[in-house]
C-alpha cells in the first residue's frame, strides 16, 4: 500500500490462524492482528474516523485541538491521527497504566495529563476531567470515544466487512472484549446483518460489571483485573449498538496462562485484552463444539503488557503461580463447564 499520511495506513489488518489452539479445540481460531495499525492497537480505527467524522460535520476545525480521555490506546491512536492531519492533542489518563503506553503517547506528540483512578461517579475521573477541559476552551475538541457513534461506524464499515471476506462469509463465531462498546458494536451489527447465525460472544475480565448487567439487568462487580482499557459500569451509546447473544466472565488467570503459552509455543505475544480475548474463544470452541470459525481481535502490541502480564515479580505480587495452569487444562475446564456461567442474551 502507497499512502500519503501515516493515518492512511490504518485498517486492512490480516488475519492470523493461532495453529495451536485450532488443533487444541478442533475449531479454527484466527486473531484478527489489528497491531498492525500504525499506532499499534484497534483504537486506531475509532480515532480516524471519530476525527474525519467531526471534520466533515464543521465540529473540528483547522488549528483546533483533540482532547480524550483514555486508558490509553485511544490517546495513541488520537495523537497518532491529530499529528498526521495537523491538530493539537490532549490526553487524559488515569494513573496507573503500563508505562508503555505514557511514553508512547509523548513519542506521537501528546500532551499527556495523568489523574488519580478513581470511579466514575467521582468528578476527577478521566472522562470528566477531559470533557470539562473541552467545554472550557471552544478551540479543543472532545473526542467522547464511548459516546461518539463514530466509533460504531469504524467497525460497522471496515472491521466487519475485513473480517468477512477475509473468512470466505464463512465466520460462525466472534469474540470480543468490550470498553467502550464501538468494537463489538460496529463489527456485530455488521457480521449480522450478512448473517443472523454468527454467535458473538461478550468476553468481560473481573472488576467490570457487563456480564452483570447482561446477566441481571444491573451493574455489580466482584474482585479486580490488571487488563487495561476494557470493562465498563455503565451503559454507553456505542454499547447499546452491541448485538450479542452471550455472555462470560474470565478471571485474569486464565489469560495469563493463554499469553504465555502462546508467546511460547506460538511465538505471539498478546497483551491482557488480547489474551482475555483468546481465552473467551477457547470458551466459546468448547461451548460450540469443533468445526467452527472463531475469530477474536489481537486488539494491540503485546509489547505494552510487558511491565504487567510478562511480568513475574508483578504477577507474583498478584497472587499468580510461578506455573500456570495447561491450556489444555484450561480447555478441559471450559467443556466440562459447558454453559454453565454463560449468559444467553
Amino acid at each position: 500500500m502507497r499512502a500519503d499520511n501515516i493515518s492512511q495506513l490504518i485498517g486492512n489488518t490480516d488475519l492470523l490462524k493461532i495453529e495451536s489452539l485450532s488443533k487444541l479445540t478442533g475449531s479454527d481460531i484466527y486473531i484478527k492482528c489489528e497491531y498492525q495499525n500504525p499506532g499499534g492497537s484497534i483504537k486506531d480505527r475509532a480515532a480516524i474516523q471519530m476525527v474525519l467524522d467531526a471534520v466533515k460535520k464543521g465540529e473540528l476545525k483547522p488549528g483546533m485541538t483533540i482532547v480524550e480521555g483514555t486508558a490509553g490506546n485511544t490517546g495513541i491512536g488520537l495523537a497518532l491521527v491529530a499529528k498526521a492531519l495537523g491538530y493539537g492533542i490532549k490526553v487524559v489518563m488515569p494513573k496507573g497504566q503500563t508505562i508503555e503506553k505514557e511514553r508512547m503517547i509523548g513519542l506521537h506528540g501528546g500532551d499527556l495529563h495523568l489523574v488519580p483512578p478513581c470511579p466514575f461517579k467521582d468528578p476527577n475521573h478521566f472522562y470528566h476531567k477531559a470533557r470539562r477541559m473541552a467545554e472550557e476552551n471552544e478551540q479543543f475538541w472532545w473526542a467522547n470515544q464511548f459516546e461518539n457513534l463514530s466509533n460504531y461506524r469504524a467497525h460497522y464499515l471496515n472491521t466487519g466487512p475485513e473480517i468477512w471476506q477475509q473468512t470466505e462469509q464463512g465466520i460462525d463465531v466472534l469474540v470480543s472484549v468490550c470498553g467502550t462498546g464501538g468494537t463489538i458494536a460496529g463489527t456485530s451489527d455488521y457480521l449480522k446483518q450478512q448473517n443472523q447465525d454468527i454467535q458473538i460472544w461478550l468476553v468481560d475480565p473481573d472488576g467490570s460489571g457487563i456480564y452483570s448487567y447482561l446477566k441481571d439487568n444491573e451493574y455489580r462487580s466482584s474482585g479486580g483485573s490488571f487488563t487495561e482499557g476494557i470493562g465498563i459500569m455503565r451503559t454507553v451509546d456505542n454499547f447499546r449498538k452491541a448485538k450479542i447473544d452471550y455472555a462470560v466472565n474470565l478471571p485474569d488467570k486464565d489469560l495469563v496462562a493463554v499469553a504465555h503459552f502462546l508467546a511460547h509455543n506460538d511465538g505471539i505475544v498478546l497483551g491482557s485484552s488480547s489474551a482475555l480475548n483468546v481465552a473467551g474463544a477457547i470458551r466459546a470452541a468448547a461451548v460450540s463444539g469443533p468445526g467452527k470459525t472463531i475469530v477474536t481481535f489481537a486488539c494491540d502490541v503485546g509489547e505494552r503488557s510487558f511491565s504487567k502480564l510478562y511480568n513475574q515479580e508483578f504477577l507474583q505480587e498478584k497472587g499468580f503461580p510461578v506455573e500456570n495452569e495447561s491450556v489444555a487444562t484450561l480447555f478441559k475446564r471450559y467443556q466440562t463447564q459447558a454453559m454453565d456461567g454463560v449468559v444467553t442474551v
